[in-house]
């Protein structure tokens, strides 16, 4: 009996990793569709908006706006846009768009150090999963007109440990949306390629 117990622990300890592997791939899966259904919101707000991408900001704009102390001129906008979430939500049949299903939340503002709580999940803190990259915002950009736009992020995971680990820095994994509506799971070195492609080639 002792033997074929230590037998059936010994199995579940090898197929327990499996099992969590398998159920992550399918909420990043899910996390993925969430994103693609947000690309079309945007198609839609931008028609109805002569072809701009949403004016608005993310949670990390409105409770951090300190990230955007070297550019004071759009600073000063923060407390005068709109939410994304409010911005793209006449689009949105279900809200539950914005939850990733692998959203745990964080405690700061990734790559910036800077205390923001986004827990239990970063969806029931700020309702949604997802933040924008503001810049697209700020510069009044039209859709589809940077000159990379199937490289520049235009919405993504808040955090990068949701779909890898927190602890290794080149193990996390941010889902992506991009300026030309495609999604992807994206590495570090892809996440960071993607916030360092500028909008425009000067």
């Amino acid at each position: 009996m002792l033997v074929v117990i230590g037998i059936l622990a010994i199995l579940a300890a090898m197929l327990f990793p499996v099992l969590a592997g398998a159920r992550e791939k399918g909420r990043s899966a899910r996390c993925l569709t969430n994103l693609r259904q947000l690309g079309s919101a945007v198609d839609m707000y931008s028609s109805d908006w002569d072809e701009l991408y949403p004016f608005a900001k993310d949670p990390a704009d409105e409770f951090c706006p300190v990230i955007w102390s070297d550019f004071p001129q759009w600073q000063a906008w923060i407390p005068y846009m709109p939410r994304i979430t409010d911005a793209l939500n006449p689009y949105i049949r279900n809200s539950e768009v914005w939850h990733c299903p692998s959203d745990t939340g964080f405690t700061e503002l990734e790559d910036a150090g800077l205390p923001l709580n986004g827990k239990p999940t970063s969806f029931v803190a700020f309702g949604t999963s997802y933040f924008y990259r503001t810049e697209i915002a700020f510069a009044g950009t039209l859709a589809g007109s940077p000159d990379r736009v199937a490289e520049i992020n235009l919405l993504f995971d808040a955090h990068g440990s949701w779909h890898g680990r927190s602890d290794i820095d080149s193990h996390k994994r941010w889902n992506i949306l991009y300026a030309d509506g495609h999604v992807k799971s994206a590495n570090r070195e892809q996440y960071d390629r993607a916030w360092s492609t500028p909008l425009w080639v000067p």
